[in-house]
């Protein structure tokens, strides 16, 4: 695609309103170029890389005294180390040390080379940052983004080379954590593949190395400054960062060194290199207004003098269209020939006026505006994916275009794009600006952006194939990230997970953890937005492994936990199993007690049984097992455990406060009647106490309370079946009746009577009872005529209410004392 056809298509939504330098208007003739030759597509045949083909990739690593198996398909496993297994490290020579650090650096693009810069006016600060690490002192370097930090870094590191023993040694800061840096600082000295020490061995190892380590863009500051510096005792470090870096503690012994911008002098010789020429009076008038705008920063400057170029290529282009009104030209484009030795030069650029204020404090749109197509599409994508520039090499498959890999290099040479670590990025504002006047953030926010969508779905078919190491996936990990979290952000969920599947493990095998876990994080959150149960479990297990060998016990555990949970819902029997036992060795290493979950408590039947029948045996011996180990007080617990704990609680106060009502209700209403107990009866009739021996009634009678109307029977008579003598009526308030003893059974009805219970009243005259009958009594001076065991039916009536039948139940074994008192009215 030309220019032209790039220009028309891209007319809304291009950079800006000015020609690509690769195009031109209709009726003008385009600057000639060189062709290239076609080349072949970059798709690469599946399985080309192993004999396997898609087979995944299962990768050992040792961390610590735990052996780690990175499987991609059912999650990552952990396992215990015999002490005889652990590597043991050797050290690497200095050519070696020197090809490992100059592979960590991100190589030349192709294209358009930028010009080389010396550097201005920073010999002081180079000759006192190498006094300084001399001396063994460590430095940081502190200045705004484009101040020239790493320009500096370069030289003090040349000038350093042989003051420590074991040399120079490079590391980025950017976007890593002490544990990143102390394991990168571990790996350029010492070669041991897929190891991983445990924290106190490298110590141990670190302890002895002593080198100086330059450490650009570092992202950290205060104790965790202190805790890198005290790793190394050995080492000096010279590190640079922004000002809104946190500084180092109060009591550290690290040196600070502010770095300002240049003087006028030294901006005004900087763009006349960034141009390639020297400067007319207008320019350099120019260049003053900038340098007064933009205190001083080179990266302005250099910018400014892509401009320059930019410029000096449009004026060269207008020349030629208006070559008949110049006459015939020199090859150097300034005088004609025919012209007078002392005439003026012809303005190649003053056509083309100079950039206004407003543009050269903000150059982005202005200088993206006059690159080419491939270019233009490159600066889309690092946008949409945050500031990160894909490495050269993927541009091809992204803008489409087969020269593609030289438009990075396009946008270097104009100062909009910068290295860092091992890829290059946007420089400090270029991102703001671009997505400004290209609109990108309105349309990441509605629909998402299409770049960051076709980025995530290269990244995860180049980083799953079989030939791409993790060395080069670890290079690539920022892109990688940043397209993972633009799809999520964009809404393409289904996308990022992908991306995040694939990505994970290969992150996890080239040692970068910190890039491993944001991997998981941002997936985590991906596969819980677009509804994918198993992702999201598998992702939580890969974060308890992560926690496990980080030393994270207590997080590794809530990670386990909910990540089997997931999986048992889904009957994902070979997931749960391999989540299990890494839980299970988590327990064994917190040294609490067995989850009250069960996974680690029941060791997990073969595959193929129910795990509910599980032997009884083994069951047996892992509870024996856990209650004789010592068990202690589990601080934190998961919010599962929490919640039924709380639940059950609650249940069990509610159940208490319905069975008190009902006792209450049942055992203390006054309104029933017959609400005598046996022994205040005995005490109130008082009759008992004057009865002689032979008038006590024997076991298994029942005595009545003589009340108004039947004062004329004596305690020792005998109602008669149907006589009335023996009848309470209930209009005289009748006796306190008693309840039945313990060798007394219930009363039975007549046939024909109802069951249904009597209603109790306070008073018997509103009463709905029927009319009660004296139970029959054995006369006092008698033996008893009923056998023992069997009931005597009395049949009563009461005027108005239904007969009924009381039942009084003889018992040998009950005490007379307890007999005199027992009694049953219905």
């Amino acid at each position: 695609m030309t220019g032209d056809e790039y220009g028309a298509q891209q007319d809304s939504s291009n950079f800006g309103d000015a020609t690509p330098s690769g195009g031109a208007e209709d009726g003008e003739t385009s600057s000639p170029r060189l062709p290239r030759p076609p080349r072949d597509p970059l798709a690469l045949e599946v399985g080309a890389g192993t004999a396997d083909g898609d087979a995944p990739r299962v990768v050992e690593l040792v961390v610590g005294d735990c052996k780690l198996t990175l499987n991609p398909v059912d999650g990552s496993e952990v396992s215990s180390l015999a002490p005889g297994d652990v590597p043991l490290p050797e050290r690497r020579g200095a050519e070696e040390r020197a090809a490992l650090t100059a592979a960590g650096r991100p190589s030349m693009p192709p294209g358009p080379r930028a010009p080389e810069f010396p550097l201005l006016e920073r010999a002081e600060e180079r000759e006192r940052l190498v006094r300084l690490l001399s001396r063994g002192r460590s430095v940081r370097v502190t200045g705004p983004s484009g101040a020239g930090r790493s320009v500096l870094l370069d030289a003090v590191a040349d000038a350093c080379a042989d003051l420590a023993p074991d040399g120079v040694i490079r590391l980025s800061g950017y976007r890593r954590t002490p544990s990143d840096l102390l394991q990168e600082l571990f790996g350029t000295v010492y070669a041991a593949e897929d190891y991983r020490p445990g924290r106190s061995r490298l110590l141990e190892l670190l302890r002895d190395v002593g080198a100086i380590v330059v450490l650009d863009d570092l992202d950290f500051g205060g104790a965790s400054l202190e805790e890198l510096l005290a790793a190394a005792p050995e080492c000096a470090f010279v590190m640079s960062a922004t000002p809104d870096v946190p500084a180092p503690a109060s009591d550290s012994l690290v040196e600070e060194v502010f770095l300002p911008g240049l003087t006028r002098v030294a901006c005004l010789e900087l763009l006349e290199l960034a141009a390639g020429r020297p400067l007319v009076e207008e320019e350099t008038a120019w260049a003053a207004d900038l340098w007064f705008e933009s205190e001083g920063l080179p990266l302005r400057f250099v910018q400014a003098g892509a401009l320059l170029r930019q410029r000096d290529a449009l004026g060269a282009e207008i020349l030629a269209a208006d070559e008949s009104v110049w006459g015939d030209v020199d090859p150097a484009g300034e005088l004609p020939v025919d012209a007078p030795f002392d005439a003026e030069p012809a303005p190649s650029a003053s056509h083309v006026p100079l950039p206004s204020l407003a543009e050269s404090a903000a150059p982005a749109a202005l200088l993206a505006s006059r690159l080419g197509a491939s270019a233009q599409e490159a600066l889309r994508f690092a946008v949409a994916l945050g500031g990160e520039c894909p490495h050269q090499s993927h541009l091809p498959a992204l803008v489409g275009d087969t020269h593609g890999d030289a438009a990075l290099g396009e946008i270097v040479a104009v100062g909009l794009a910068v290295p860092v670590a091992a890829h290059h990025r946007l420089a400090a504002g270029v991102s703001r600006q671009l997505a400004v006047v290209e609109g990108l953030a309105a349309e990441a926010a509605s629909e998402g952006s299409p770049q960051a969508l076709a980025a995530a779905q290269h990244y995860a078919w180049w980083a799953g194939h079989p030939s791409v190491t993790p060395g080069r996936v670890a290079a690539e990990a920022e892109a990688i990230l940043a397209a993972l979290g633009a799809a999520r952000d964009g809404g393409h969920t289904s996308a990022a997970v992908l991306l995040a599947r694939t990505v994970a493990p290969v992150l996890a095998a080239a040692m970068h953890w910190s890039a491993w876990e944001r991997a998981l994080r941002v997936g985590q959150e991906a596969a819980r937005l677009s509804g994918e149960v198993a992702e999201e479990a598998y992702f939580l297990h890969e974060l308890g492994v992560l926690a496990l060998c980080l030393g994270n016990l207590d997080r590794a555990r809530s990670e386990l936990e909910a990540s089997i949970a997931l999986r048992g819902a889904l009957a994902d029997r070979q997931g749960t199993t391999v989540g299990r036992r890494t839980l299970a060795l988590v327990v064994d290493r917190a040294g609490g007690p067995v989850s009250d979950t069960g996974p680690a408590g029941v060791e997990t039947p073969a595959t193929g049984t129910d795990i509910s029948e599980a032997p009884t045996a083994i069951i047996s011996k892992r509870l024996a097992a856990a209650a004789a180990a010592p068990r202690r007080l589990a601080v934190t617990g998961s919010r599962r455990n929490l919640v039924a704990a709380g639940a059950g609680a609650l249940l069990a106060a509610v159940l208490g406060t319905i069975v008190t009502l009902g006792t209450t209700a049942s055992g203390g209403d006054q309104n029933t009647p017959m609400n005598v107990k046996p022994v205040e009866s005995a005490q109130e009739d008082g009759a008992d106490d004057g009865l002689p021996a032979e008038d006590i009634p024997s076991p298994g009678t029942t005595q009545r309370k003589p009340g108004p109307s039947s004062s004329g029977t004596t305690p020792g008579s005998t109602a008669s079946p149907g006589t009335t003598g023996g009848a309470v009526d209930p209009g005289t308030g009748g006796g306190e009746t008693e309840e039945p003893g313990d060798g007394e059974s219930s009363p039975t009805k007549k046939p024909g009577s109802t069951t249904k219970p009597p209603k109790p009243t306070k008073s018997p005259t509103h009463s709905t009872q029927p009319p009660v009958t004296e139970s029959p009594t054995t006369p006092t001076g008698e033996p008893s005529t009923t056998p023992p065991g069997t009931t005597e039916p009395s049949d009563t009536t009461s005027a108005g209410g239904p007969s009924e039948t009381a039942v009084t139940t003889t018992d040998p074994g009950t005490p007379a004392e307890a007999s005199s008192t027992a009694g049953t009215i219905v």
